[in-house]
């Protein structure tokens, strides 16, 4: 979502119509592409939105809610692989910047579950805590190495996995 507002001028109409519809929120926020999941449903049932977007706009929200709806929920579609190269060609030819989420996203499109609605939100927050992070490290620049580094850190982390190697180091209590 951020993407997309990103991408649209602010002289257009249906611009216009997301900051007559968020009244609350302020006008830099909006620009920002700052939504929360209440806002963007909100701006998925609203039909004034879609009609007072141009071609190319309107081509990438109906991919953009596409993915949503047939990927990201509760049930994967058949198509999904066809639904998110959809939704980045239509980003692209809007403009949009690619976000390291986006390319994760396209990247690793075989791992995600069959049911993406069931899991939790403390995991979706976890991988945006921890993407977070990384842009800071590598001050918002992003390419290999950071992509390399997130997925080290993900296989680093991994409480439940038996290494073959032991570690010899003294502990203080013997017992732990």
């Amino acid at each position: 979502m951020k993407q997309f507002v990103k991408a649209l001028n602010p002289d257009n109409e249906s611009f216009h119509h997301l900051v007559y519809t968020f009244p609350a929120l302020s006008y830099d926020k909006i620009k920002a592409g700052v939504f929360d999941g209440p806002q963007i449903r909100t701006l998925i049932r609203d039909k004034n939105f879609i009609q007072k977007m141009n071609v190319r706009e309107k081509a990438a929200w109906l991919s953009f809610v596409d993915v949503i709806q047939n990927f990201l929920g509760n049930r994967k579609a058949p198509n999904y692989e066809m639904l998110v190269s959809k939704m980045l060609s239509g980003f692209r030819d809007l403009g949009c910047n690619m976000s390291i989420k986006v390319h994760f996203l396209y990247s690793h499109l075989d791992k995600f579950p069959e049911n993406l609605g069931a899991i939790s939100d403390e995991q979706g927050e976890r991988f945006h805590q921890d993407l977070m992070t990384l842009e800071e490290r590598y001050q918002g620049r992003w390419d290999r190495h950071m992509m390399a580094d997130y997925c080290w850190g993900i296989k680093r982390d991994c409480a439940y996995k038996a290494y073959k190697r032991r570690s010899y180091k003294r502990k203080f209590c013997p017992d732990l």
